[in-house]
């Protein structure tokens, strides 16, 4: 796709590609920079709408949130689309050791490409030879990487560096945490081990 101005009627035919065509779609590099400049637009456009007070900027302001609404969903729509054609092409080059990548990785894309591809050839390396050598996984339990802590002062919700979602916390209250999130409000003062 050549460098194309984003509009709705521009990512809704993107979708409709990425939709019937099984390859990826060839997208403009800043494909996403453009997606997010064009929402901006829109939201700026929405708050100026607002600023106005009559009956048309009322009829305006509801059709562009309309519109807001539904290119954000086209835009996710777009997105879990080419994310789940690389998670196959990732996975076909796992196994066959040869990459399947046909040239329009958008610059995102192909980093999530490459990090998939090396995942899961070393899963695939480590957990296939044991299998096929008959050596069980030694897997490391998931409670020797949590430490129960008393939280000392509230502490509002947080989102970890695992993308999960922490609290909130009250004082005193008892929580189990991952050892790396203990450690940092133990260091901060702001829960003690127990």
């Amino acid at each position: 796709m050549a460098e194309e101005i984003i509009t709705y009627e521009v990512l809704y035919d993107v979708l409709r590609r990425e939709r019937i065509v099984h390859e990826l779609q060839k997208l403009d590099g800043n494909f996403f920079n453009d997606i997010n400049k064009y929402i901006k637009e829109k939201k700026a456009i929405l708050e100026d709408l607002k600023t106005k007070a009559s009956i048309f900027a009322k009829k305006e302001i509801e059709k562009t949130e309309k519109e807001l609404m539904n290119i954000k969903k086209i835009a996710t729509e777009i997105y879990e689309k080419r994310e789940s054609k690389i998670m196959q092409l990732a996975l076909s080059s796992a196994i066959t050791n040869k990459n399947q990548d046909n040239g329009n990785l958008l610059p995102e894309e192909r980093l999530i490409f490459e990090n998939l591809i090396k995942f899961l050839k070393e899963s695939r390396s480590e957990l296939l030879t044991n299998l096929l050598e008959d050596k069980p996984k030694v897997i490391k339990s998931e409670q020797e990487s949590i430490k129960t802590v008393r939280i000392l002062q509230p502490i509002p919700k947080f989102m970890g560096d695992d993308l999960n979602e922490y609290g909130p916390f009250e004082e005193e209250y008892i929580a189990s945490l991952p050892i790396k999130i203990s450690q940092l409000l133990i260091k901060n003062n702001k829960a003690e081990e127990i």
